[in-house]
Order: structure tokens, then sequence, then C-alpha cells
């Protein structure tokens, strides 16, 4: 492809998206980074001028991406993939111990973090594994196939102690979802955040006073239930089974319940759990009789369920971290700890509260300029620019990320190969899980995990991380066939 045909092919919208929110982000970051004795914002010695230089690198780096034949990315993306992993495992050992996380490569002034850089790598080998001919995720090998090439980064990267980039390799789901996985994997992972929520949330809280009945497992057991219920009458369609199976469970849970409020007070999640396994026996023996493999499944959905509740409270307290567990229970109101893990959420959500309607002004926040939100530069960043634009600010910030990525999924929709429409939901489902969970945590709305906010949180990897991701997939769409 010639170079004025590459130009006319470059999808330019996009790039005027990208170019709005970095220019957006600089602004961000020089307002949440700004010291009254900073002589000026593009002085490298300031987060400012540093950022400027990341920037004006990652426009040479989208420059070259884009001038690279497309043909050379699903060529070369196994040699990336493994070449990533081995920096990753060498990360582990070399990298030195920051806040607790082995995650950073130091070579003098500049730190990279090579997480960043692995999602752009898993993104094409995933592309190029699923774009392989004749391929179909119902075929369980190739199904867990792709989990091994998503999971081997996370594991590596929870090794160097960086739980919250890890768990941002979970978008790539939705791009399996896309490509043809069953919506009941999404909705187990959903089911199990529910379980994991109530159970913990109300673990200890009884049904009523005087009662032995965890409001938590009992909830989540009948939950358990219905769930299982749906699933007959979605995948199976079998109304009338669904019916005497409500029917069966009312009529032990509600006698159970009345005896156990107003007779005798007893554990009511003894019942419900014999009612869990024996509706996963009964579909056992459905699937066995009927010969219908999706009773079995639904089995192993109600099974897990309950293994899953009960595994809960001993993941929650032996394998997260205690600063994690405070985290959590921030989240779900189980504490205040204002001074403490809530300290970051609290004071975020004053300075977003404070901006009003138009913000203050730049440069005009006082809880940015008084330094009263840690990482406001970084993984808060949100909070400035909620303080200093106001909601007005914030709801263009919003809008242009909701732009960017309705432009993916149009630009996704249209390539003419496997391999790059899956790059291009890879892309999307990235930027749309750290915009979703970095903004909810600025919020109070989801746990803090620490992952970066696209193209505006301070610092050379993520942003570079990100441009990659993007230039690359603008490359392949470019090279299209139909340009």
């Amino acid at each position: 492809m010639r170079r004025d045909s590459l130009l006319k092919s470059i999808d330019w919208i996009t790039v005027g998206i990208y170019l709005l929110l970095v220019i957006f982000g600089w602004f961000s970051v020089c307002g949440a980074s700004y010291d009254y004795s900073d002589r000026d914002f593009l002085d490298f010695s300031t987060r400012a001028g540093k950022q400027m230089v990341w920037i004006l690198c990652s426009f040479g780096l989208g420059f070259v991406l884009l001038m690279l034949d497309d043909g050379l990315y699903e060529v070369f993306s196994y040699i990336i993939y493994i070449g990533m992993l081995a920096l990753l495992v060498v990360t582990i050992f070399v990298a030195k111990d920051i806040k607790g996380s082995h995650s950073w490569l130091v070579f003098g002034p500049v730190s990279l973090q090579p997480a960043e850089f692995a999602k752009f790598a898993t993104a094409l080998a995933l592309a190029r594994f699923i774009g392989s001919y004749n391929f179909t995720l119902a075929k369980m090998s190739n199904f867990l196939g792709a989990l091994v090439i998503i999971f081997l980064p996370m594991l590596l990267i929870i090794a160097q102690r960086e739980t919250g980039s890890a768990l941002a390799y979970f978008a790539f789901f939705l791009m399996l979802y896309r490509e043809g996985m069953s919506g009941a994997v999404i909705f187990s992972g959903i089911a199990a955040v529910v379980y994991f929520v109530v159970g913990l949330r109300y673990g200890e809280v009884m049904l009523e006073e005087g009662q032995v009945t965890p409001v938590g497992p009992f909830l989540v057991l009948i939950l358990v239930m219905l769930f299982s219920v749906g699933m007959i009458y979605v995948y199976l369609k079998r109304v009338d089974q669904v019916r005497r199976l409500i029917s069966v469970g009312a009529a032990v849970l509600l006698p159970s319940l009345c005896f156990s409020l107003w007779l005798y007070p007893f554990n009511l999640v003894g019942v419900c759990l014999f009612l869990c396994l024996s509706l996963a026996l009964y579909l056992i023996y459905c699937a066995i009789d009927l010969r219908k493999i999706q009773y079995f499944f639904i089995a192993l959905f109600t099974l897990c369920s309950v293994a899953f509740l009960f595994s809960c409270n001993y993941v929650f307290t032996d394998i997260l971290e205690p600063h994690q567990q405070v985290r959590i229970k921030v989240v779900l109101g189980m504490e205040d700890d204002l001074a403490g893990a809530g300290y970051n959420v609290n004071q975020s959500k004053i300075a977003i509260g404070s901006g009003g309607l138009v913000g203050k002004g730049f440069l005009r926040g006082t809880q940015t300029k008084l330094k009263y939100v840690p990482e406001q530069d970084t993984d808060f960043i949100f909070c400035t620019i909620g303080e200093e634009q106001g909601f007005v600010g914030s709801s263009v910030v919003l809008v242009l990320f909701l732009a960017l990525i309705l432009r993916l999924i149009y630009l996704s929709e249209r390539q003419d190969t496997t391999f790059a429409r899956v790059y291009g939901y890879c892309t999307l489902s990235v930027f749309l899980f750290h915009l979703f969970i970095n903004v909810g945590m600025v919020l109070g709305l989801t746990p803090v995990i620490g992952i970066p906010l696209p193209f505006f949180s301070y610092g050379g990897s993520s942003l570079w991380g990100f441009s990659i991701l993007l230039f690359v997939f603008l490359r392949l769409d470019a090279g299209r066939r139909g340009n």
C-alpha cells in the first residue's frame, strides 16, 4: 500500500478522539501535579513536563506502527507474545520493590512496567489463535487454549504483586463472548461476584434478632436455586419442570422459615443446602435419563456455586492481603476507615462534589492543590477532572470515551479478517474495563485496585501501552482489502 493510499485509509475520526483524550489528559496531569513553585509546565523536572515527553514519544510510536506492514502483526504475533512472557518472568526477579510491587524495570531516570505492554501482546496472540483456520470456541480444546493465552500473563503479573493490572485481563472475556463463547460463562462470572458480595456483606447479619440464620449464605443459596432453575427455562424451555421445581422448593422452604421464625429458631442454611444438593442430583438424573448434556452443566453450575459460597470466607481471610480486605470492606460499607483505606475514596468524593456543575477552574482545585487525594495524578486523576471542570467537564470526558468505544465497535465489525476483528474487540474491551473500574473506584463504586485511566493517568508505560493497542488496530483497519 502506497503512503498516500495509507493516509486515506486511516480512520482519522478515531485518531481525532485519541488526540482530544491525550490533550485533555495532559491538562489533567498539569492540574493534578502542579505546584506553585513550579516554573512552567514543560520543565522536565515536573510531572507535566515528563508527561509531555511521553505524549510526544507516543505520537512517534503511533506513526511507526502505522508505517509498518499490517501483515507483520499477524506473522510475529506469537513471537511478540512469547517475548513478552519472558520479559514478565525476568521482571519478577530483577525489578526493585516499589510500594510492595516487583513490576517496574528501571533504566536510569526512566521506569517501565512490562505489564502494560503485555496487553497488546496478549491481544495479538488471541487474534492469531482465534483467527486460525476452522476455529470455533465451541470446541473445548480451543476454548481452553484461549484461556491459557489469557491466564499466563495474568499469573506472571500476580507474581509481581500487581493484582490490579492482572485483573484487567478479564476484559478479554468480552471479546470471547463476541466470538461465540456461551453467555453462561459471563453469567457465571457475574453470579460469582453477586455471591461474594452478598455472602460477605451479610455473612454475620442474622435473619432476625434471636435467630441463628445468617442472611448472606441464606440469600446466596436461594439465588443459586433460582439461577439454576432459570437456566432450565432459558436453555431447555421446560416450563412445566420449572414450575414443579419452584413449587417443591417453596413447599419445603416456606414452612421451614415460618417454623424457625415463630416456633423454634434453627439455621435455615442447612435446609437451603439440602435443596441445592437435591436439585443438583435431580439435574444429573435428568441428564442421564433424557440424554441432554445441558442438565449436567446446570448441575455443575449449582455445585460449583455452593462450593464457591463456602470458599469465599477462606479466600477473603487467607488469600487476600490485609489492605485488599479493608478496601473491599470499605466499598461494601462494612467499615468506614476514613483515615486509612477509605481515605483516598472519601477525599476523591469530596473533590468531585466540590466541583459542582462547571468546576472551580484550571489549577484552582483546593483538594488538588493541597494534595489531599493521594495518587491524584495517576489512579485518581478523574477526581481532578471533577473538581476543576465539574460535572460538565467530567461528562465531556466520559462522552469522548463513549465515542471511542462505539467507534472501535464499528471498526471491529467492518473488518474482513477474523484476526483484525478479534484484535479490535480486545482493544475496546481493555479500554472499557479500565474506564469502568477506574471511574468506579474514584466514585467509591468498585474496590481500589490501582489501574490507570487510559490516556489520562500520569506515566509513560500506561500511555504507551494504550497507544500501541490503539494504533496497531488502526493499522490493521487501514490494511483492509475493501480500502
